[in-house]
């Protein structure tokens, strides 16, 4: 059974890091009366700081609901590592950089497997779009260039996290709802939903929820509706393409 915790961020508004995505992880990873110990953290988003300075930064959050926090880089073996984990932590950062760290060591696969197993997996901001089928619909610029775009595959809809709504005033780019529609009018068969900042994706099986206190966005080719913060979103596991 797949168990997914896909966060939109690290912080909500002026809120520290992962402050308000400790009881959401709490109550993750206790559910179903599991008793895990530890996560294997993966900081490979992570370009403006070391991988050190990252694991510091996540590893409180954890130990304040008495989870220890492993993280790849200090491995021997990182493909043992991923396959012996009780629960799996990917962090924000830049996704090219995630997703090229991740085939350049092989670990793509073994990580998705280990998941579909049922290995709890958490991420947020990068972390949360490489679950959907691939990171086309990342934020992030491209400063790295991985194999492929292909990545987990664990929804079958893209996700973009940080959602912001329209644009900030004297702005002449593309607002995010643009940027989206640019990339479904050349995918037509998909479907992406957009998480703002404080909201998270929650995968139990063949239960989808969107929780936190924002409302969500789902963008296909037909147009944009609104996920009400709360809803179930069942539905999408299973929804044909659009059409």
């Amino acid at each position: 059974m797949l168990r997914l915790l896909l966060l939109s961020s690290s912080r909500a508004g002026e809120t520290g890091y992962l402050d308000h995505a400790q009881p959401l992880i709490a109550d993750f990873l206790n559910a179903h009366s599991t008793s895990i110990q530890s996560v294997l953290f993966i900081p490979f988003a992570g370009v403006s700081k070391t991988f050190d300075a990252y694991l510091e930064q996540v590893r409180p959050a954890f130990q304040a609901i008495d989870i220890k926090v492993l993280s790849l880089h200090e491995t021997v073996n990182p493909m043992a590592a991923i396959r012996e984990a009780e629960a799996v932590v990917v962090g924000g950062g830049n996704t090219f950089a995630l997703v090229k760290r991740l085939y350049e060591f092989n670990l793509l696969w073994t990580l998705r497997d280990r998941v579909a197993e049922g290995v709890p997996y958490i991420g947020w901001s990068a972390g949360s779009n490489i679950a959907g089928p691939t990171l086309c619909t990342t934020n992030d610029m491209p400063i790295i260039e991985p194999p492929s775009f292909t990545t987990l595959g664990l929804v079958p809809f893209h996700i973009n996290p940080h959602f912001l709504v329209g644009k900030p005033a004297g702005h002449n780019g593309e607002s995010r709802e643009e940027r989206l529609a640019e990339y479904l009018s050349l995918n037509l068969r998909e479907r992406v939903v957009a998480l703002r900042e404080g909201t998270a994706l929650r995968r139990e099986g063949d239960a989808l929820s969107l929780i936190g206190e924002l409302d969500g966005e789902i963008f296909d080719v037909n147009g944009q509706q609104t996920i009400v913060a709360g809803s179930r979103l069942d539905i999408l596991l299973t929804m044909e393409e659009p059409t």
